[in-house]
């Protein structure tokens, strides 16, 4: 029994002093978010790059699309290489986010408006009701002046493909809904090639969309979520400059 009791007191004492030693170590690095993988470490670290998205080992682009614009003009997804847009999918109707979305890109267009080569395309999940001339009376309601800012209206089963496929960005129509519609209210944000860009977080991922539906004053909403137009600028900027 001795023998035991002195193995036990031994354990205690390891433990104990493995407790002095360590554990305040490892609640600092937790804290400063140090515990991640290596090659995340590396991914971090590089502020000046955003990450593309990846499906299936390759860099994810822009799908094909063609649509009417506000102008009954026909914008396809080659109108817009050359240039870094942000994209959205929204509706005229919508009575709760959209309007935020909205002020939100035309901040970002009147932060933008010396460049030449910044765009937005904005696709409207209500074709029926989003006809060119409704969209039009939209963006003039908005604002907008940036020539390459399209809203966009056409066949509905090809803009909810390119929505929930296309950018993985939820849209469906939904009779219980507010305005009858669900969809995300995050923002994508592309690059002169088309391809998807986005920062990197804290823990080496990319945050693949932007949280469109606060605003830059408003700093976070209830449920903890931080506003995401201010580094959306800065990320915006950092393509331009590419």
């Amino acid at each position: 029994m001795k023998k035991n009791q002195y193995t036990y007191v031994w354990i205690s004492l390891i433990i104990l002093i493995f407790g002095i030693i360590f554990i305040p170590r490892i609640v600092d690095r937790v804290k400063r978010g140090a515990i991640v993988e290596n090659d995340r470490m590396s991914i971090k670290n590089d502020t000046d790059k955003l990450a593309y998205i990846t499906l299936g080992g390759e860099n994810r682009k822009v799908p094909a699309f063609a649509f009417h614009n506000q102008d009954s003009l026909l914008i396809t997804d080659t109108d817009y290489l050359g240039k870094v847009y942000i994209v959205e999918f929204f509706f005229t109707t919508c009575p709760t986010i959209c309007p935020i979305m909205n002020k939100n890109l035309v901040e970002l267009q009147d932060a933008f408006k010396e460049f030449e080569n910044f765009g937005v395309a904005s696709f409207t999940i209500h074709p029926e009701h989003d006809t060119p001339s409704v969209l039009k009376a939209y963006s003039e309601k908005y604002g907008v002046t940036n020539l390459d800012w399209h809203f966009l209206t056409g066949d509905r089963a090809l803009i909810y493909e390119l929505a929930n496929n296309g950018f993985n960005i939820f849209a469906a129509q939904v009779p219980n809904a507010p305005g009858g519609f669900e969809h995300s209210g995050m923002f994508a944000l592309v690059d002169k090639k088309g391809y998807i860009r986005s920062r990197i977080d804290s823990f080496g991922n990319p945050i693949i969309y932007y949280r469109g539906t606060l605003t830059e004053a408003q700093g976070e909403n209830p449920e903890g979520e931080k506003e995401q137009i201010s580094i959306l600028k800065e990320d915006i900027k950092k393509l331009l400059d590419e």
